[in-house]
């Protein structure tokens, strides 16, 4: 039998929302795989979690830099959310960003890359800067979308500065029609993706083995009805364009009215533009997604659920 610790019940909470009692269960059913315990959460209907999504816990700032027909995004963490309002950190973000941008959201290639005014890399930089503003601080990830045509938009959330706060979302617009609406209508779907959180562009683009996963919990779920089996594989696939609706761009309903679907949007912008309008990509980047930091009080309520 797995050795359920309270490390890893938290972590299910964190992530499910579940009690912790029922976290623990589920872990012991499961051998203590997280993975396979969300899902006997989500099969008993214990968990209303659709995406693995664990609490934000790092600190730091996302940033966000935007060209001519690119744009970048930055993660830069730090150990508490002081060091957000640190103008010198501000200042590194900013600089970060614009050098990804450069080279094309490479991490790799940003961490080497030169730091202006400094005879050292991003990386070293960085390192240099944590016995002066006294956190440790990595860069922790970095992307880039870039257009040939068209426009790429932007939207950060939660903002402390210009280009600098916790949520940063880029988009891509491929068309011949002018910029200056593009950038704007681009813009805007930024921050539906913002609000949304779509998991992928199109179906066809969803990760195979979310979209298996998640067809084997909907099975599981309408089994507990104790329908016919033909009966459940229609429940199944009723479900499963409701989950399409609820995790791919174009799919999902466009928060800023409420009625059309962004495909819908992308569609009647083409013919208010008079040139096909299409989305070649998205990024977004929210601040500590999947780092998770020690909560000691917690930490006690859920050891003595554990038994540990």
């Amino acid at each position: 039998m797995a050795n359920i610790t309270a490390q890893m019940v938290k972590a299910l909470r964190d992530q499910t929302g579940a009690g912790m009692m029922d976290c623990k269960a589920a872990l012991a059913q499961t051998a203590g795989d997280t993975t396979a315990a969300i899902d006997w959460l989500r099969a008993k209907g214990l968990s209303k979690a659709a995406k693995k999504s664990g609490r934000v816990a790092a600190e730091g700032l996302v940033g966000l830099a935007l060209g001519p027909k690119g744009g970048a995004l930055v993660e830069v963490n730090a150990e508490t959310d002081f060091v957000a309002r640190n103008e010198q950190f501000q200042d590194l973000v900013r600089t970060v960003a614009r050098i990804a941008l450069d080279t094309g959201g490479n991490l790799e290639e940003t961490a080497r890359a030169a730091y202006p005014g400094t005879d050292k890399a991003v990386g070293e930089h960085i390192a240099e800067l944590v016995g002066t503003i006294g956190e440790n601080m990595t860069l922790r990830r970095a992307a880039a979308l870039a257009v040939t045509s068209g426009a790429v938009g932007a939207y950060v959330h939660n903002a402390v500065a210009d280009g600098l706060g916790r949520i940063g979302v880029l988009v891509a617009l491929e068309s011949e029609a002018d910029a200056e609406p593009l950038a704007a209508l681009a813009r805007q779907i930024a921050m539906h993706v913002a609000a949304a959180s779509p998991l992928a562009l199109s179906v066809d683009q969803l990760d195979p083995g979310i979209v298996a996963r998640e067809r084997q919990v909907l099975g599981e779920q309408a089994r507990e009805s104790g329908r016919p089996e033909n009966i459940i594989d229609k429940m199944v696939e009723g479900r499963m364009r409701k989950f399409y609706e609820d995790v791919v761009l174009t799919a999902q309903t466009y928060v800023i009215d409420g009625e059309r679907t962004v495909g819908k949007v992308i569609e009647d912008a083409g013919r208010e533009l008079g040139r096909p309008v299409s989305i070649s990509g998205f990024v977004r980047m929210a601040l500590g997604e999947g780092v998770e930091r020690e909560d000691s009080n917690f930490a006690a309520e859920v050891a003595a659920a554990a038994g540990t």
